[in-house]
C-alpha cells in the first residue's frame, strides 16, 4: 500500500516538471516585449514631454551623453568653406521611468524605430547648412532601452557644414573644421551634454580625402550664454593639413616653366620680331589665364594669399621678358639710325677727299703751264732732270689712297656704342632675370614654410 501511493506521488511530480518545462517552451518573448511595452509606455503611465530626472532621482539636469563615428568626409570645398560628412551619431541618457524585468536576463534591451514614442533631447548642429537622413530601405534609426532604464539613440546622417577657413597660407596652409551640438530648447539647468568616456569620437579607418590629410581630431566643450540663458554645447575639432603634392605639380611647376620658357626670347636675334613677340605674348596669356583659373576655385578674400605672391610674381617676370624686348627693339632701331647717319657721314668726307684730291692734282697741272709735256707720258729722255721732277710730283698728288683694313671697314659702317647697348641689355637679361627669380624663389619658401611651422 505504502509502495503504491510513493508511486503516485512519482507520478504527480513528474507531470508537474513536464509541465513547466512545457510552459516555458512556449514562453514568447517578442509578446513580453510588447506587453513591456505597452506597460511603460501606455497611455497615462509614461509622458514624452517631461524631461527624465537628474542623477539618482534628483531635480537636477538630465544628463546626455555624446559620442559619434565619422563614416566618411566626402567634399571640403574652399570656395563655399564648407565640408561634407557622414556619421552615425549616438546619444545616451538614463529614464528611470522606462525601467522594465529582463525576465531572468534573457530580454537585454527593447527596440524602437519611433522617437516620438519617448522623451528626446533637443540636440541640433549650430554650424549645419544641409543634413538628411538615410531612408534606404529603412529609416537608418534606433533606440534601445535597457532594463536598468537607461536609453540609446543612434542615427545616420548626412551633414554640410561651414568652415571658415583663414587662406593666407593658400596651399601651404592646415584648416580647422568644427562640428558644434547644442541644444536648442533645454539651458543647462535641464539638460547637459557630456561626451562620452573613453573614445567619443571615432573615425573610419580607411578615411580617404583627395586634397587633404585629416591630422587629428580634438573634443571640446562650447557652452554658449545668450539671453534666454546658457546652453549646453559640444564640439569637436578636425585638423586638415592640405596635400601640397597637387598643386605642386598643377600650379608651381607650371609656372615656373612658363616663366623660364619667356627667357628663350633673350637668346633668339633681334631682328627676329615676330617669333620673341609671339612668344612673349603667348607666354603673357597663358600665364594670365593659369592665374584666373586658380582665383576661380577660390573665394574672393580681401587678404593677399600665399598663392596670389607666386603668380602675381610669375606674372611680372613674363611680363618684364617681353618689355625687355620692346626695349631692346628700340634700342636696335635707335642703332640703326645711328648707323645709317654714320654711313651718310662717311660717304660725304669719302667725297670730299676724292674731290680735294683730284682740285690739288689740277692746281699742280696748272702752275706749270709753260712745261713742254710729250703726248705719251711714259717716254721720257733719259737723264732729263725737269721731267723726272714733275713726273714725281705728279705721283706725289695722284696716288690712289691707301685701302682700308675689311675689320676697320666693318666697325666703321655700325655705331659700336649704339650696337653694343641692345646686345649688352639681351646679355644683362640672362643674368638678372634668372637671379632675381632664384632669389625670389629662396625668399618665398623660407618665408612661408617658416610661417607654416609657427602656427603648428
Amino acid at each position: 500500500m505504502a509502495s503504491g501511493h510513493f508511486f503516485w506521488a512519482i507520478f504527480y511530480f513528474a507531470c508537474l516538471c513536464s509541465a513547466s518545462l512545457a510552459n516555458n517552451a512556449k514562453v514568447n518573448f517578442r509578446e513580453k516585449e510588447k506587453k513591456i511595452l505597452d506597460q511603460i509606455l501606455g497611455a497615462g503611465k509614461y509622458d514624452a514631454r517631461i524631461r527624465p530626472s537628474g542623477i539618482n532621482g534628483t531635480d537636477g539636469p538630465a544628463i546626455v551623453r555624446i559620442n559619434l563615428f565619422v563614416r566618411s568626409i566626402m567634399t571640403i570645398s574652399d570656395i563655399k568653406m564648407e565640408y561634407s560628412v557622414q556619421l552615425t551619431f549616438r546619444e545616451q541618457w538614463l529614464d528611470e521611468r522606462l525601467k522594465f524585468d529582463d525576465i531572468g536576463g534573457r530580454l537585454k534591451y527593447l527596440t524602437l524605430t519611433e522617437a516620438n514614442r519617448v522623451w528626446m533631447p533637443d540636440l541640433f548642429f549650430s554650424n549645419e547648412k544641409e543634413g538628411h537622413f538615410h531612408n534606404i530601405i529603412m529609416p537608418n534609426v534606433y533606440i534601445r532601452i535597457f532594463p536598468y532604464g537607461s536609453v540609446l539613440y543612434s542615427i545616420r546622417i548626412s551633414l554640410t557644414l561651414a568652415c571658415p577657413m583663414n587662406l593666407k597660407l593658400y596651399p601651404l596652409d592646415r584648416q580647422v573644421c568644427s562640428l558644434r551640438m547644442a541644444s536648442y530648447g533645454w539651458t543647462t539647468a535641464d539638460l547637459v551634454f557630456l561626451w562620452k568616456e573613453g573614445d567619443p569620437v571615432q573615425v573610419v579607418k580607411n578615411l580617404h580625402l583627395p586634397r587633404f590629410t585629416l591630422e587629428k581630431f580634438l573634443t571640446d566643450y562650447c557652452n554658449s550664454k545668450t539671453n534666454t540663458g546658457e546652453y549646453s554645447c559640444l564640439k569637436v575639432d578636425l585638423l586638415f593639413k592640405r596635400e601640397f603634392s597637387y598643386y605642386l605639380i598643377q600650379i608651381y611647376i607650371p609656372c615656373c616653366m612658363l616663366v623660364i620658357v619667356s627667357w628663350v626670347s633673350f637668346w633668339l636675334d633681334q631682328g627676329a620680331v615676330p617669333a620673341r613677340v609671339s612668344l612673349g605674348v603667348t607666354t603673357l596669356l597663358t600665364m594670365a589665364t593659369q592665374t584666373s583659373g586658380i582665383n576661380a576655385s577660390l573665394p574672393p578674400v580681401s587678404y593677399t594669399k600665399a598663392i596670389d605672391v607666386w603668380t602675381g610674381v610669375c606674372l611680372t617676370f613674363v611680363f618684364g621678358a617681353l618689355l625687355e624686348f620692346a626695349l631692346v627693339n628700340y634700342a636696335s632701331r635707335s642703332a640703326d639710325r645711328a648707323a645709317d647717319m654714320h654711313r651718310e657721314n662717311m660717304k660725304k668726307k669719302r667725297r670730299e677727299m676724292e674731290q680735294a684730291s683730284l682740285d690739288a692734282a689740277s692746281d699742280l697741272l696748272d702752275t706749270d703751264s709753260n712745261a713742254t709735256f710729250a703726248m705719251k707720258p711714259l717716254v721720257r729722255h733719259p737723264g732729263d732732270p725737269l721731267a723726272l721732277e714733275k713726273l714725281r710730283q705728279c705721283e706725289v698728288h695722284m696716288q690712289a689712297p691707301k685701302r682700308p683694313n675689311c675689320c676697320r671697314s666693318w666697325m666703321s659702317k655700325l655705331p659700336t656704342r649704339q650696337c653694343s647697348r641692345s646686345k649688352r641689355i639681351d646679355v644683362i637679361s640672362r643674368i638678372t632675370f634668372p637671379l632675381v627669380f632664384a632669389l625670389f624663389n629662396l625668399v618665398y619658401w623660407s618665408t612661408y614654410l617658416f610661417r607654416e611651422e609657427e602656427e603648428d
